[in-house]
């Protein structure tokens, strides 16, 4: 039995969101028109029951039908919660390399007043480097030697496991022609957030970690 049938998900779905929206079983049956002895039966039986309920219900919750059945596509990672018996595990600089492989996506850390920033990019691996693209006055653009922080990661929210890598190092412009003509054929070159971004920023770690998250 999937999410979209499953009154026990659903019924988990509808409860968060009224706990995000400080909204009382009983309010959200009123603001649904229903009593709220019918609500608790329509969380019992599930979608299939009445599905016109659920339409109204999704309604007063701020969300599509699909997102009170199914969930959110685009919500942030961590919804499902831990794996059984989880486990953090150090990995070596060799594995840190491994898993952020030869481009992707990942977050630069910039320290900027009045407090740090951090803003997501895809990147490329270049010679024990990270690289990426950013517009001459953007965010992104950090002070030519300036110290900062670059992370990777990827959770598995099925098997609750993951990786996380972080470069702490350095920022450093790239002017070479020869060094941004191979650079822009890298594969994952093009930036993800497009526009013109001409400027090329080589992030040299000094040191480069990374964790495991296991189970079982």
């Amino acid at each position: 039995m999937n999410d979209t049938t499953d009154p026990a998900a659903v019924a988990r779905r509808i409860t968060d969101r009224c706990r995000q929206l400080d909204l009382s079983e009983d309010s959200l049956a009123h603001r649904a028109a229903m009593a709220p002895r019918y609500l608790v039966h329509l969380l019992e039986a599930g979608p299939t029951f009445d599905p016109g309920g659920f339409v109204r219900i999704a309604a007063v919750l701020g969300l599509s039908r699909d997102e009170l059945l199914t969930g959110r596509q685009d919500a942030p990672p961590g919804q499902s919660g831990p794996g059984p018996r989880p486990r953090l595990l150090d990995l070596t600089e060799a594995e840190c390399w491994d898993l952020v492989g030869t481009h992707g996506v990942g977050r630069i850390a910039l320290p900027v007043r009045p407090a740090p920033v951090v803003y997501p990019v895809n990147y490329v691996v270049d010679h024990g480097s990270f690289a990426y693209r950013t517009g001459e006055s953007a965010g992104t653009a950090p002070a030519e030697g300036a110290a900062l922080s670059f992370q990777v990661d990827h959770i598995d929210e099925y098997l609750g496991r993951g990786w996380s890598v972080l470069a702490l190092g350095s920022a450093h412009y790239v002017d070479d022609p020869e060094d941004l003509s191979r650079l822009s054929g890298l594969p994952g070159a093009a930036p993800w957030a497009g526009g013109d971004r001409p400027r090329w920023v080589r992030v040299r770690p000094d040191e480069i970690t990374g964790r495991r998250l296991v189970t079982g």
